[in-house]
C-alpha cells in the first residue's frame, strides 16, 4: 500500500484492511528541501514520511520507508529540467507514476512477496475484450487517470484503486467515521510536490548549470514573425501565459509559441491559441487495431481540461487528432490522453498543434 500520510492513501488502506487484505505500507522519500528551496512538506518529503509512519502505526500495519531520491532526481526532476530548457512544458506526475510509483514499487512488492500494489488515486480498472484498461473515477472532479496513462497492462493487472468508486466527500466522511477527524479536515495541495510554491523559474535557476547564460533576453515576436519587444529568456514563459510578460499592447497578449533554439517567444491574441488538431509522439495504445476500426475518441490535452470529441489517426508511435470543436492552449510537452467509453485507451506527449 503506497502511503503518503494523507487522507486518500490512509482511507484506501482502511478499506483494504476492512476487506481483510494483508497490507504492507510503503512511503517514498523522493527529494530534499535543499533540492527545491521549498518547505519540508508534500508528497515525498520527510514530513509526509513521518505522517505515513504514524498512520501505519494507528492502522496496525507493517511499514517501509523507501529512499527513491536519486531515482526521482534522475528520472523526474531531470526530465522536468530538460523539457523546460527545450521550450516545452512537462508533466512530472506522469513520469513519476510510471517510473517511480509503479516501476520501483512493484520491485519492492516482489521482494516482500506481495501479490498486488494499491494507491489512493481516484481511478478504476476495467477489463474489456481481454484487456485491462484504466477507467475514469466515480468522482469526475478528482479523476486522476490523466496522470496514469503510461501504466502498462502488466502494471494494471497487479494494481488496486480502492477509492475509484467513491467521491472525495465520501472519503472525508469515511475518515471521520473511523476516528480520523483531523485527517478528514486536512487540506490538500494541487501543486507539483517539489514545487509547492509553483515557482518553477527559481527551481530552474538553481538546478540548471550556467542558467543565466542559457536564459538570457530575446525577442518577442508577433504571429507574422515581426519583433514587437524583448523578453527575459524563453524558460520564463509557458504556452497560454498572459500575466508577467512586462510589455503592454493595449489589449491582452498570450504566449502562443516558444522557440528554444532561437530564444524567441511569440505573442498573439487569445484566439490564436485555438486549434482543431494536435500531434503527439511516444504514444502507447492498449489496442491500436481497435482505434483503426473505431477512430472516434475523447481526448484531454491537460489535467484540468474537459475531454473533447476527436478523430484519431495512428502512425507508429505517433497520433494525430482532429477535434470536432477547437481546443484552447495545446502545449508541447503536456500529455495527450485518449478515452473511449470511460476507458483510457492510450496517450502520448504533445509535440505540436
Amino acid at each position: 500500500m503506497a502511503m503518503s500520510g494523507g487522507i486518500d492513501s490512509t482511507v484506501a488502506a482502511m478499506l483494504l484492511k476492512e476487506q481483510e487484505h494483508e497490507l504492507v505500507g510503503a512511503t517514498f522519500r523522493t527529494f530534499d528541501p535543499d533540492d527545491t528551496d521549498c518547505c519540508e512538506q508534500g508528497c515525498g518529503s520527510e514530513d509526509s514520511v513521518l505522517q505515513a509512519q504514524e498512520m501505519a502505526r494507528q492502522l496496525g500495519i507493517e511499514h517501509h520507508v523507501l529512499d527513491f531520491r536519486q531515482a526521482f532526481r534522475e528520472n523526474v526532476m531531470q526530465n522536468f529540467i530538460d523539457e523546460y530548457m527545450h521550450g516545452r512544458t512537462p508533466n512530472p506526475c506522469v513520469v513519476c507514476n510510471s517510473t517511480i510509483k509503479w516501476g520501483l514499487l512493484l520491485r519492492l512488492a516482489d521482494e516482500l512477496g506481495c501479490e498486488k500494489i494499491a494507491t489512493g488515486h481516484y481511478a478504476r480498472i476495467i477489463e474489456h475484450n481481454g484487456h485491462h484498461f484504466l477507467g475514469t473515477a466515480a468522482d469526475t472532479q478528482k479523476d486522476q487517470t490523466y496522470f496514469l496513462w503510461k501504466l502498462t497492462e502488466a502494471d494494471l493487472r497487479r494494481t488496486l484503486f480502492p477509492l475509484g468508486d467513491f467521491t472525495k466527500t465520501q472519503i472525508r466522511q469515511m475518515a471521520a467515521d473511523r476516528g480520523f477527524q483531523t485527517l478528514s479536515q486536512k487540506t490538500e495541495s494541487q501543486d507539483i510536490c517539489f514545487l509547492p510554491t509553483g515557482d518553477y523559474r527559481q527551481f530552474l535557476s538553481k538546478n540548471v548549470p550556467d542558467f543565466s547564460e542559457k536564459c538570457h533576453p530575446g525577442d518577442f515576436l508577433n504571429p507574422k514573425g515581426d519583433v514587437i519587444g524583448r523578453h527575459e529568456g524563453f524558460p520564463n514563459y509557458t504556452i497560454g501565459q498572459r500575466k508577467g510578460l512586462k510589455v503592454a499592447f493595449g489589449s491582452p497578449r498570450y504566449v502562443t509559441a516558444i522557440d528554444a533554439e532561437q530564444n524567441t517567444v511569440t505573442l498573439g491574441e487569445r484566439d490564436d491559441l485555438l486549434t482543431n488538431s494536435v500531434t503527439a509522439s511516444c504514444c502507447t495504445f492498449t489496442s491500436p487495431e481497435s482505434l483503426v476500426q473505431h477512430p472516434q475518441v475523447l481526448a484531454r490535452i491537460r489535467y484540468r481540461s474537459a475531454a473533447a470529441k476527436a478523430t484519431i489517426v495512428l502512425a507508429g508511435d505517433t497520433a494525430e487528432l482532429t477535434f470536432a470543436e477547437p481546443v484552447w492552449g495545446v502545449t508541447p510537452g503536456q500529455s495527450l490522453v485518449v478515452y473511449q467509453d470511460g476507458r483510457v485507451v492510450g496517450g502520448g506527449i504533445i509535440v505540436k498543434k
